[in-house]
């Protein structure tokens, strides 16, 4: 198995060092093997850590049942945040920079606490989170045609690529996370709306979920971290030239553009 993990490992690395697509690596572990996916991640992980990244959070992803439709996948997954992989808000990112990208609108938290222990409550991640932001995240796959299935896009870093905050961080206690509505457009039009609530039934669920799971996997969550709890609303193809706006109610607006 080691060595298929390997071969899994440099066939998702190269495949984001040269831009080409590549095959489904569940063609290497299967559908089922959830434990080999987040080792090859893990892998991945640590081998742009020796080169110099900097994770700065995690992103959660599939908790929209939309999404899960979308994907033929019916659980969450977790990735890294790497800091060179920010956009600031209202800036520039060239789509060349990108693989298959999509775009799509979450509730960010950061965290004011570290979140460890056994079993993680809600009054704990409630209690750990420092305040919320309206994020846009792009997701990208290695994977030729978005093909994946639950273990392709664990193994490709939950099909993370870059992402974007806005700059008004809200306390807990003056957003309704459940209800609060989303829209983003792209180039002025509506493309995706929904409700805090559409994330895994509330993003507080989803980021308990992700807590636990790191704490399981001996990387807990730790003050400071950025957590990107999950789409609100279906996914968007993006392509130069585009430029897509978000807005949650309560936490303000956060937008990027596409360049070729």
């Amino acid at each position: 198995m080691e060595s298929t993990i390997n071969t899994a490992v440099q066939r998702l690395t190269e495949a984001e060092k040269t831009g080409i697509v590549c095959l489904p690596i569940r063609d290497l572990i299967g559908t089922d093997d959830l434990a080999s996916a987040y080792k090859i991640q893990d892998q991945i992980t640590k081998n742009k850590i020796k080169q110099g990244g900097k994770i700065v959070g995690r992103k959660i992803g599939l908790t929209s049942h939309t999404i899960q439709t979308q994907l033929g996948v019916d659980q969450p997954d977790f990735g890294a945040l790497w800091a060179d992989k920010e956009v600031e808000n209202g800036g520039y990112v060239s789509v060349k920079e990108m693989m298959q990208p999509k775009a799509e609108t979450e509730i960010a938290f950061v965290l004011g606490k570290d979140l460890v222990g056994n079993n993680l409550s809600t009054v704990d991640v409630l209690n750990a989170i420092e305040y919320a932001l309206v994020s846009i995240e792009i997701v990208g796959s290695r994977i030729k045609d978005w093909d994946i299935k639950i273990t392709d896009t664990i193994a490709d870093n939950a099909s993370a690529s870059h992402w974007a905050i806005g700059h008004q961080p809200t306390p807990l206690s003056q957003i309704d996370l459940l209800n609060c509505k989303m829209s983003m457009t792209k180039n002025g039009i509506v493309v995706s709306e929904g409700v805090g609530k559409n994330c895994l039934g509330s993003p507080i669920n989803a980021t308990r979920w992700l807590a636990n799971k790191m704490i399981q996997l001996g990387q807990p969550l730790k003050a400071g971290d950025l957590i990107l709890s999950g789409a609100l609303g279906p996914m968007v193809n993006v392509q130069a030239g585009d430029k897509f706006d978000a807005t949650i109610e309560g936490l303000g607006s956060v937008s990027i553009s596409f360049t070729e």
